[in-house]
């Protein structure tokens, strides 16, 4: 599976961002799908992810409330919408595939995310 994250770009805080994934090579069913992100100086961290029937998700507690992620089986892509950024939001954000929500082993490159004004 090869993914390809875009989206990313400058946002002023309280602005909003949707950041997309797509997927391509190898059937993009039954991977759950994820996202991670790495600030400049921290280790990557996880942000929100969905299983492949889309039915559970999960968020950490950094963008809960504030992130929504979804995915299009159809067309192979995942999303990652997040409101209210705060400057403490910007990183390099990657998605992720694997066979689990807890379980990755695809990777794509990261789109930069920056929040300032």
């Amino acid at each position: 599976v090869q993914l390809q994250a875009s989206g990313g770009g400058l946002v002023q805080p309280g602005g909003s961002l949707r950041l997309s994934c797509a997927a391509s090579g190898r059937t993009f069913r039954p991977y759950a799908m994820g996202w991670f992100r790495q600030a400049p100086g921290k280790e990557r961290e996880f942000v929100a992810a969905i299983t492949w029937s889309g039915g559970s998700k999960t968020y950490a507690d950094s963008v809960k409330g504030r992130a929504t992620i979804s995915r299009d089986n159809a067309k192979n892509t995942a999303a990652l919408e997040i409101n209210s950024l705060k400057p403490d939001d910007t990183a390099d954000y990657y998605c992720a595939a694997g066979p689990s929500i807890t379980t990755w082993g695809y990777w794509g490159q990261g789109t930069l995310v920056t929040v300032s004004s």
